[in-house]
């Protein structure tokens, strides 16, 4: 969308922003399309691991549509996802708010939409997998249709994952949200206020002191910068990491500093889709899934993720999507097929 800045924004000495820039949306058009996708597929489950929490700042969900605003090549996107079907005969749109109207644009917009909701992931075999875990099944029948989710970016990834070592969801998620509202850029379009994550370059030519505001350590804000500046310079790069292996990529993601095998293992699950890894020693996870497949001791959960093969990561998204369907931030399948019947049928009186 073509934007006009604020006149409010004000920098400091070390390049770092006092305030978000703020940016006005002007008169933007918006594309619609059906986003073609296997069923069954649950969008709620989907969008709600990616977010992990609801206090995210970019990927929002107001329990019938996704949005989050995506950066083009010269242009924001403002994108919005519902699903007019259900999850066993999905009806998938998305909506490209814009004034970057060119088809190749649109085409970009809607290839970031597919690979942040996982569509092109084929579910089939992590669910037999996991029927063929009795404990996990009552689980896997809920989540019925759920992808496993990717950011767009992988300095997104990377911002998305260093916040968080050693400590809670909610402490990693609250660094997040400071990155994003100290660093990223903020939308009002037709009332509504929308976040854009940060780029790589708006980090590394900070100040360590103004990053690590944000409530890191100093060691995790060195971490973050090192690897804003490689990915800004060109030095590491999504490109880079797709020719190698899984294998590969975690020896050269452990050549930066702070990235040990946890972190690069979730960068390459949640930045670049690759479902056969697992994030070992995590311990928020590990412990929900040991407590999911009924374990005695999470020294036996090694066992099961060499049974998923090479669509372990899954067992990562059934983990922490377990503990949003306790929470009830997550219906269901079979619920939440009928909320959405019953939705269709309200709208269509």
């Amino acid at each position: 969308m073509l934007v006009e800045a604020n006149d409010a924004t004000r920098m400091t000495a070390g390049g770092a922003l006092e305030e978000p820039r703020r940016f006005r949306a002007r008169r933007s058009s918006a594309a619609a399309l059906r986003l073609p996708v296997r069923a069954p597929f649950h969008l709620e489950a989907t969008v709600r691991v990616l977010q992990r929490r609801p206090t995210n700042l970019i990927d929002t969900w107001d329990g019938d549509n996704y949005r989050r605003v995506v950066r083009l090549a010269d242009d924001f996107a403002l994108l919005e996802v519902n699903n007019r079907g259900t999850i066993d005969a999905p009806d998938l749109r998305l909506s490209i708010r814009t004034d970057a109207g060119s088809a190749r644009d649109r085409e970009a917009a809607a290839r970031t939409a597919r690979e942040i909701l996982g569509l092109e992931q084929d579910p089939a075999a992590a669910r037999r997998h996991a029927q063929a875990e009795p404990a996990l099944r009552e689980t896997a029948r809920a989540l019925r249709g759920m992808r496993p989710p990717r950011y767009p970016g992988l300095f997104e990834a990377f911002a998305n994952v260093i916040p968080f070592q050693q400590v809670s969801l909610e402490a990693g998620m609250s660094v997040v949200a400071h990155l994003v509202r100290r660093f990223g850029e903020v939308i009002d379009s037709n009332g509504r206020t929308y976040h854009v994550f940060p780029q790589a370059e708006a980090i590394a030519e900070a100040r360590t002191v103004s990053v690590k505001r944000s409530g890191m350590s100093l060691r995790k804000t060195q971490s973050l910068r090192a690897a804003a500046k490689a990915i800004a310079s060109g030095a590491l790069s999504a490109e880079g990491l797709a020719r190698l292996s899984s294998a590969e990529a975690i020896v050269r993601l452990e050549e930066l500093g702070g990235i040990g095998p946890w972190s690069a293992a979730l960068i390459l699950l949640r930045g670049l889709g690759r479902l056969d890894v697992f994030p070992q020693a995590d311990t928020g996870a590990e412990s929900s899934l040991a407590a999911l497949l009924r374990l005695r001791s999470r020294a036996s959960l090694p066992k099961v993720v060499e049974r998923f093969g090479d669509c372990r990561g899954y067992l990562y998204f059934y983990g922490l999507a377990s503990r949003l369907l306790a929470a009830g931030l997550i219906h269901p399948a079979g619920k939440h097929s009928a909320h959405v019947n019953d939705s269709i049928r309200a709208h269509s009186r």
